[in-house]
């Protein structure tokens, strides 16, 4: 095996939070995910309780605690609500392992089989930055798309509007963005796609570094971000605050309708970032001709970039635990292949109005 095929994809990324069912319940109703597993007491899972959703590709696992003591709650307690493993598919779990610790970089460990039902899954986890992990995962010898533990459930479908993952986006510490890109490219293969220094990601206030990984011709995507030196705290040192460590602070879903997407989703309560009304003025000179009304755009403060290979619309939106941390960017690709760096001040200045609202700009 190469390493051009020793991951397949993001099988799906798993939270842990303070209630698995509130969280179930917000991504079904406002987001457009269909709850497809359960696990818990019922099914002889004794320590949990997980809902496995469902939407075009993308895979999500909310897990809540049963008691105090356990990890899942110390977790919970320390970060708040969020992502604790970012899962990859691979085709062959020993020749993956094999090809890691080849490279001398990352230590994966032992493999682990979970039997069940439909026969066998192999597991190896995979530190990454800060208690944030991934899981390696062998579907050959099981057949089944719930993992073991879980029931099938019929729930009342969500308005799917998005397709897959685009990127999942960390947050690490001052100084500590280049040895985790040096862990993803030397350990397990990736490729550095782009970087963004201090002047491409700034405003009058705060500024942050950002380099890009990707595996596979962009199958799997990986921004890794840290704070650099402003006159007030960046965005990127205030989700570290929050959380207490490094940790994922965004994912980014892609849909073939962005407008559609967010108005169903603001219909059903969503709240994204603002964008002042100065943005959409002369767009076009910025970006070009595009397909979009731009005062629909202006309605739902939805941001355009252009990049060599065509142009993207994105928007964020604001925080969707308790805690300042994670959020979801609904991003849709028309040829770009970047990652909206003409938006960049626009979409800063939004966030640090809100940081500002907190009281931690």
């Amino acid at each position: 095996m190469t390493g051009s095929n020793v991951f397949e994809k993001i099988d799906h990324i798993e939270f842990y939070v303070g209630s698995a069912k509130h969280w179930a319940y917000f991504h079904q109703k406002a987001l457009g995910f269909n709850i497809i597993g359960y696990s818990g007491p019922e099914t002889g899972v004794r320590d949990r309780i997980s809902y496995l959703l469902k939407q075009g590709d993308v895979r999500l696992i909310f897990t809540g605690f049963l008691s105090r003591t356990s990890e899942i709650s110390r977790h919970v307690e320390m970060h708040g609500d969020g992502v604790k493993d970012i899962t990859l598919k691979v085709p062959d779990i020993n020749e993956t392992i094999s090809f890691i610790r080849e490279r001398g970089v990352a230590s994966p460990s032992s493999i682990r089989t979970e039997k069940g039902d439909y026969g066998s899954l192999k597991k190896s986890v995979v530190p990454t930055y800060g208690e944030t992990a991934h899981t390696l995962v062998d579907y050959s010898e099981w057949e089944s798309d719930l993992p073991p533990g879980f029931i099938s459930v019929e729930s009342e479908g969500g308005k799917e509007s998005v397709q897959k993952i685009d990127h999942v986006v960390g947050n690490v510490e001052e100084n500590r963005m280049d040895p985790w890109v040096d862990y993803y490219v030397r350990g397990l293969g990736f490729r550095q796609l782009i970087s963004f220094d201090d002047k491409d990601i700034s405003t009058q206030y705060s500024a942050l570094k950002s380099k890009v990984v990707e595996y596979g011709n962009r199958k799997i995507i990986f921004p890794i971000n840290e704070p650099a030196l402003g006159l007030k705290k960046s965005q990127i040192q205030e989700y570290l605050d929050y959380y207490e460590s490094p940790g994922v602070q965004h994912i980014a879903l892609s849909t073939d309708d962005i407008v559609n997407t967010v108005r169903k989703m603001k219909e059903n309560g969503v709240r994204f970032l603002e964008t002042p009304a100065s943005y959409y003025e002369n767009i076009e000179d910025r970006v070009g001709k595009i397909d979009e009304d731009i005062d629909v755009l202006r309605e739902l403060n939805i941001l355009v970039d252009r990049d060599d290979d065509g142009y993207l619309l994105q928007i964020f939106t604001q925080p969707i635990g308790d805690r300042p941390t994670f959020f979801y960017e609904i991003i849709q690709r028309k040829g770009a292949t970047s990652f909206g760096k003409g938006n960049f001040k626009a979409l800063f200045e939004s966030i640090e109005r809100e940081q500002a609202k907190r009281g931690n700009l």
